[in-house]
């Protein structure tokens, strides 16, 4: 495949909202260790929404469609979590406005303005134990497979082993942010929560182009 077309952006929204469906309690275990255990019920939430309210839109702007997905989490799941995912769909379809389907160029931008828009928005960077330590290497590795001119498919796997190594690095840190920077030394050792979700958000993305010929 070489573009990501409207019905395809919300065949992956329907996707995640599955995945986050049948990972809901290992979300709210791992977010119960040190935090206050709703993750996985935020995650179900703003991605079931987001998978209704595509199904409902006839927007042909892929761009205004993220958008409009993004502000659909924000107004279902107005926690930390579900004001960082829902920041980075707006930012990301923001930069991508005008697009009717989007080819690995594209993708690369939204992916990096996604990650820019939750950094600014969390005041979070890389190493701070964060979903970012998952968003940030897997939108590198999107902008350099798409400056390569690598094919989506390949492009996307690049970036399910970029968030892979993400989130092994992020059992070295120490939390930086949230209810669980609370426990600072003791954060060591264990995944954060939101670095869990962030890759299985991009999961959507990554199964729906693998599967396609």
């Amino acid at each position: 495949m070489e573009s990501l077309e409207i019905k395809d952006l919300k065949a992956i929204v329907s996707g995640i909202a599955a995945i986050m469906v049948e990972k809901k309690d290992e979300l709210i275990r791992l977010d119960g260790a040190m935090g206050d255990g709703d993750l996985g019920l935020t995650m179900e939430k703003a991605f079931t929404a987001a998978k209704e309210e595509a199904e409902k839109l006839e927007e042909p702007d892929a761009g205004k469609l993220l958008m409009k997905l993004g502000m659909t989490i924000a107004r279902t799941a107005p926690s930390t979590m579900g004001t960082l995912v829902a920041t980075g769909f707006m930012s990301g379809g923001k930069a991508v406005t005008g697009c009717a389907a989007l080819g690995m160029k594209e993708t690369a931008a939204f992916f990096e303005a996604f990650v820019a828009g939750i950094m600014q928005r969390g005041k979070s960077k890389p190493g701070d134990k964060t979903l970012i330590d998952v968003l940030h290497p897997a939108a590198q590795s999107l902008s350099a497979a798409a400056a390569a001119g690598a094919g989506m498919k390949d492009a996307f796997r690049g970036c399910r082993a970029a968030a892979a190594e993400g989130l092994a690095r992020t059992r070295e840190m120490v939390a930086q942010h949230g209810r669980v920077a609370y426990y600072q030394e003791q954060s060591m050792g264990k995944e954060d929560p939101g670095a869990v979700a962030a890759c299985y958000i991009l999961q959507g993305f990554c199964d729906y182009v693998d599967s396609r010929a």
